[in-house]
């Protein structure tokens, strides 16, 4: 037994760490693919920039990598040519002239960058543009023109070798990462829960709802790269976004719910709502574990029924409590922390049969999905 255990922890940490290893492998193959053919081409200082492209745009996953090759490649040709025009409208021979073009070309540009991402190359390659041309004999014209063309010498070197050297597909990494969201999901509910009952650290909960909020922000990220590997046909997925969409709406339902629990229900409440929640939190984490498998296995997912019987039972309860009369020294913040978990519990029922639909999604393997 001790060995299988030992055998399994040792397979899930080389799970954990292969995408790593290799991007490991791919970073480095651009960078000795892009030295070698800006020596043998002549490009100067041995094809530096191609070099440091091909590096800089090789991402996690062959997506991450088409993303990140296509801004790069629309800042450097917007900074290169603008900086080439004004550097030849604008002499600049002396130090003085020289800082009025930087900063001519530098202010608008950075100007673009906040405003858009894809322009966040561009005050980068105009300051090399402008600085180094002078420094390699160059024209201003031709310095630019040498930059874009490493530049895309080195984005398409990425975007080739994330394709065929040790593949990572986005998608396969979305749903690896959804999988680890919806788990984690799973283990957290019922803590938060078991605030309704007794009294949880403030700090500890808050440091969960972080650690969980920063996943499913990873998850967006990843989903966007998702789209440049539909792009070059890479897969046939279904669109991630539906699905990251989705676990951030869990993950806004999670945050109500720990709002609501923060403190321990009146006995008078506890007594007939904290056991119909306890099922509440079993039956939900049981269908979170099991949305995790279907992704993994491309399954149906789970059937909602025991959640909605669970939902029921508590909103029956409520209702009960309502026609009774509330306890009568409930403060106003009691009722309102009773019906804003029901509420709360509510959406999740919602959010949950979106989560369904978004897995049936992925419940047939389709060719782009495989793993390589």
């Amino acid at each position: 037994m001790k060995r299988l255990l030992a055998a399994m922890n040792l397979r899930g940490r080389w799970a954990a760490e292969r995408p790593k290893l290799r991007y490991c492998v791919r970073a480095t193959t651009v960078a000795l693919v892009a030295f070698w053919l800006g020596h043998v081409s002549g490009l100067p200082l041995h094809g530096l920039w191609a070099v440091l492209t091909a590096v800089v745009v090789t991402q996690m996953s062959a997506g991450g990598s088409v993303r990140a090759s296509l801004e790069y490649m629309v800042g450097t040709l917007a900074g290169a040519i603008y900086a080439g025009v004004l550097g030849v409208l604008l002499p600049h021979a002396t130090p003085l002239a020289l800082v009025g073009v930087l900063v001519l070309a530098i202010a608008p540009l950075a100007f673009a960058a906040a405003a858009h991402p894809s322009f966040r190359a561009a005050p980068f390659s105009a300051v090399l543009v402008l600085l180094i041309a002078g420094q390699l004999g160059e024209s201003l014209l031709g310095s630019a023109a040498v930059r874009v063309s490493e530049v895309a010498l080195g984005a398409g070197i990425a975007i080739v070798v994330s394709v065929f050297v040790f593949p990572e597909r986005a998608h396969s990494l979305a749903l690896d990462t959804a999988g680890r969201i919806l788990r984690e999901m799973a283990r957290i509910l019922p803590l938060l829960m078991r605030g309704c009952l007794q009294k949880l650290d403030p700090a500890e909960i808050r440091r969960i709802q972080d650690e969980l909020g920063a996943a499913v922000a990873r998850l967006q990220a990843i989903a966007a790269d998702a789209s440049g590997e539909r792009l070059l046909r890479l897969a046939t997925d279904p669109d991630q976004g539906p699905l990251s969409r989705t676990l951030l709406r869990i993950r806004h339902d999670f945050v109500i719910i720990g709002r609501a629990a923060a403190t321990p229900l009146p006995a008078a409440l506890a007594s007939r709502l904290v056991p119909l929640l306890t099922r509440i939190a079993a039956s939900a984490s049981d269908f979170l574990l099991g949305c995790a498998t279907a992704l993994t296995l491309h399954t149906p997912p789970p059937s909602l029924g025991e959640v909605e019987a669970a939902l029921l039972a508590f909103t029956a309860e409520l209702d009960a409590l309502r026609r009774e009369g509330l306890p009568e020294n409930l403060s106003a913040v009691d009722v309102e922390q009773v019906f804003a978990l029901g509420f709360a519990l509510e959406q999740m029922q919602r959010d949950f049969a979106d989560l369904a639909r978004c897995v049936r999604e992925y419940a047939q393997p389709r060719s782009g999905k495989a793993r390589s």
